[in-house]
């Protein structure tokens, strides 16, 4: 079957609550371009959807998502330029739209996580409302192992749910936390053995309130305008452009993948 074609997320509504899984579980639910727009794509169809009132998230197999899947999507040289082009500095591209879609819809979207959940995978969780964690979680916003700077618009989360001096941290380093730090510093709102029951549950709870209070909470606790929004989702994307040209991500990579320890330049 023609990979571009297979499914690689599945939608289903039951009882008002939308359930969105990745469905590549051989890959760890790796991001590759078929992924990125199916994604995109149940986002539109939620927001279609009147009778949705919360979304909850998750990844079959043994993670949530291990990230992008670099050989996949870099073995076409046109798939980079798909991901990161807009018309403007401060639109969502499509890398961005995997993370901010769920942040603009209106009802509440909670992520299921487990097994690794690193790079475009923190990305893609850090665009939920509720971050619902396995004990045994692994998480990373990885991307800086590999010379770049996170841009698929988790960094407008990322402001929010925690302090600057920890997010930097995660940022900057890549380093992979356990569940438990990672609550402790904000990073995922709850650590449950049955992490899927959990989110359950909350969605019950959500369901049993207001959709206009529940939907109009959610707008309150964005403190960035929609102009500041675009400012950063720019920076983002002229931020990883510019790096791309530079040497220093070429020598990242050689030092990640050959463990040569090639000095960068100032």
């Amino acid at each position: 079957m023609n990979p571009q074609t297979d499914k690689r997320v599945s939608l289903n509504i039951k009882n008002n609550i939308a359930y969105v899984e990745l469905l590549r579980p051989e890959k760890h639910n790796a991001l590759d371009m078929a992924m990125f727009k199916q994604i995109v794509d149940v986002q539109k169809q939620i927001k279609r959807q009147p009778s949705v009132r919360v979304v909850i998230v998750s990844g079959q197999g043994e993670s949530f998502c291990s990230g992008l899947d670099v050989k996949s999507v870099l073995s076409n040289p046109v798939s980079g330029l798909k991901l990161l082009f807009k018309w403007l500095p401060g639109n969502v591209n499509l890398a961005q739209k995997v993370s901010v879609g769920w942040r603009r819809l209106k009802v509440p979207v909670i992520m299921v996580l487990h097994g690794k959940c690193w790079g475009g995978g923190m990305q893609i969780a850090l665009g939920g409302d509720f971050r619902i964690a396995a004990p045994q979680t692994s998480l990373s916003i990885m991307e800086a192992k590999w010379g770049l700077i996170p841009d698929m618009g988790g960094t407008l989360a990322l402001r929010e749910c925690m302090s600057a001096d920890q997010a930097k941290r995660l940022a900057m380093t890549a380093n992979v936390i356990e569940a438990t730090e990672a609550q402790a510093i904000g990073l995922i709102s709850q650590v449950a053995e049955q992490p899927q029951d959990a989110a359950n549950l909350l969605a019950e709870q959500l369901i049993n309130r207001s959709p206009d209070v529940v939907n109009k909470i959610k707008s309150f606790y964005s403190p960035l305008s929609y102009w500041q929004e675009r400012r950063l989702l720019s920076q983002e994307t002229m931020g990883q452009i510019k790096i791309l040209m530079g040497k220093n991500q070429r020598i990242a990579v050689v030092r990640e993948t050959k463990k040569v320890d090639k000095p960068y330049f100032d």
